[in-house]
C-alpha cells in the first residue's frame, strides 16, 4: 500500500556461550563432587586426610617457605585486589567500546559469588586449622569435622568451602576476559592462561599449606568454583537485551573466554 512503511526492530538472538567441556553433563558432575564429598565429611571420610596433610604442613615450614606462601596467598584477597582490579578493569572496558555490558558481567559475578560461597560457608560450620594453634585452641580432632555446630564463637569457623580458591577461580576468569577485550583480542594465548589458572593452583596450595583451611575446603571451592565460573562464562553478555536509555552505551566488546585460551572478536 503507498505511503505505508513497514519498521522492523532487529533483535539479536541470545544463545548461551559454549565451554569447554561443552553440554551441562559436566556441570552435573562438579555439583554431585561437591555434594558427594561434602556427605563424605560429614560422614567421618577424609578427615584423616586433612589432618595428616596438616601435620606435614606444620613439620615442614621453614620461613622462606612460609613467607612466599604468604605473599602469593594474597592474590586470592576478594575485597581488597580482586574485586577492585575487576571493576577497574570493566570500566576502562565499559568506556573504550560505549558498553555498559562489562560492567554487568562484574556486577553478576559478585552476585554469585555473594550468595553462594557465604551461604555454604555459614551452613556447613567448619573450623580452620588455625583454630588449632591459636585461641580457643581447639584439639585437631574437635577442629576438623564439618557441620560442627557446637562450635564456640571465634573459631574461624566458615572453612568450607576455600573462599580463596573458588572466588579466585570465578574472579580471575573475570579478569581474564576483561584483558582480552582491553587488549582488543590480542591478549597472548600464555597469558591468558597464566591469569586464568595459575592463581586458583597457588591458593589452593598456599591456604592449605599456611593453615588457612583444611586440603578438602580448597578441593570442595575448585568443584565450586569451576561450576559458578562456566555459568558466567555461558551467559552471552555481548547478546543481552537492554533498555532503550542505554542505546547509547549498547555497544559489544571482544569477550573470547575459552578455556582453551582461543580469543573471539564479537560479530554484528
Amino acid at each position: 500500500m503507498v505511503g505505508v512503511q513497514e519498521t522492523r526492530t532487529v533483535r539479536r538472538k541470545v544463545r548461551l556461550r559454549p565451554v569447554r567441556p561443552g553440554g551441562w553433563w559436566f556441570d552435573v558432575l562438579l555439583v554431585a563432587g561437591f555434594g558427594a564429598l561434602t556427605w563424605a565429611l560429614a560422614a567421618g571420610h577424609l578427615l584423616d586426610l586433612d589432618l595428616a596433610v596438616r601435620r606435614w604442613t606444620v613439620d615442614h615450614d621453614p620461613a622462606a617457605l612460609w613467607w612466599t606462601a604468604r605473599i602469593l596467598n594474597l592474590l586470592g584477597q576478594g575485597g581488597a585486589l580482586l574485586m577492585p582490579v575487576a571493576g577497574g578493569l570493566a570500566v576502562a572496558v565499559a568506556w573504550r567500546a560505549r558498553s555498559v555490558r562489562p560492567l554487568l558481567l562484574v556486577a553478576a559475578t559478585f552476585l554469585v559469588t555473594y550468595l553462594t560461597i557465604g551461604p555454604l560457608k555459614v551452613w556447613t560450620d567448619r573450623a580452620a586449622p588455625s583454630a588449632v594453634t591459636k585461641e580457643p585452641f581447639l584439639a585437631p580432632e574437635v577442629a576438623v569435622p564439618i557441620f560442627n555446630h557446637q562450635l564456640p564463637p571465634g573459631t574461624y569457623d566458615m572453612g568450607y568451602p576455600s573462599g580463596h580458591v573458588a572466588n579466585a577461580i570465578v574472579w580471575y576468569g573475570v579478569i581474564a576476559v576483561l584483558l582480552v577485550a582491553l587488549t582488543a583480542g590480542r591478549l597472548p594465548v600464555g597469558a591468558y592462561r597464566l591469569v586464568r589458572f595459575a592463581p586458583p593452583v597457588i591458593l589452593l596450595c598456599t591456604t592449605t599449606y599456611l593453615g588457612y583451611h583444611w586440603l578438602t575446603d580448597g578441593l570442595a571451592a575448585l568443584l565450586l568454583g569451576w561450576f559458578l565460573d562456566r555459568l558466567l562464562h555461558r551467559v552471552p553478555w555481548n547478546d543481552l537485551p537492554l533498555p532503550a536509555r542505554l542505546r547509547g552505551w549498547d555497544g559489544r566488546y571482544p569477550d573470547g573466554r575459552h578455556t582453551d585460551g582461543r580469543h573471539t572478536e564479537p560479530t554484528n
